[in-house]
């Protein structure tokens, strides 16, 4: 059993949470990215499909950490396929990670304020919650097309903190993202924690500084 991450609850207020590869298991997106979808993309353009990862793989560089990044539309557009079609027909793979429902209902007993802040396209929230049971646990649900920078950008949390009032020192933010966490860290977040396994499928990640959840009963 994973050893007991001890953290001050009586010091934080807010518990702000990402979704793909924190909550949610990253390997429903990594298939879609890196199998799923490079496989469509190969039958549409009657290429191999190595050619066809090749291809996106350049793509995918190009907006890497940017808003567009996570943009269904903006993918759609630029590979002119459905990506909303193709996220649901792969969508029997979204699954919740072990105990976060249990980790989720002890923050609702300690009554602190439940916030997912994810990257993630509404649309692609949307998919998301249908096939899980986690939405209703959330007091407020932003996403960075609502702030307009992703959240890995230099601003973020300044936008943030503009349209949504918090106290950073009493707050918590868990995240899979290492360059997502170092943005909260510039802007002196109290607590910040990272995710050990992302992808249930994939060996677990060096989260360097950063401590890391194996498994969300280390916190309740």
């Amino acid at each position: 059993m994973a050893a007991k991450i001890f953290l001050d609850w009586n010091k934080i207020d807010t518990v702000f949470l990402d979704m793909d590869g924190t909550l949610l298991d990253l390997h429903y997106d990594n298939h879609f990215w890196l199998e799923y979808l490079p496989t469509q993309y190969a039958k549409k353009h009657q290429i191999s499909l190595d050619n066809a990862k090749d291809q996106l793989k350049a793509r995918y560089g190009s907006f890497k950490g940017t808003l567009n990044w996570y943009c269904i539309d903006h993918w759609s557009k630029q590979l002119d396929m459905d990506m909303l079609a193709l996220k649901q027909e792969t969508s029997q793979r979204i699954k919740v990670r072990e105990n976060v429902e249990h980790f989720l209902q002890f923050l609702q007993q300690q009554q602190k304020r439940i916030i997912l802040l994810t990257n993630a396209h509404p649309k692609t929230i949307a998919i998301k919650f249908q096939h899980t049971s986690i939405e209703p646990y959330f007091d407020k649900i932003i996403t960075s097309h609502d702030i307009g920078l992703a959240k890995e950008q230099t601003g973020f949390w300044e936008k943030l903190q503009q349209q949504f009032d918090f106290n950073k020192e009493r707050s918590l933010f868990i995240d899979d993202n290492l360059n997502v966490l170092r943005t909260a860290k510039r802007y002196n977040i109290g607590y910040l924690l990272a995710i050990h396994q992302p992808d249930s499928q994939q060996k677990s990640i060096n989260t360097e500084e950063f401590t890391a959840i194996e498994c969300f009963t280390q916190l309740s």
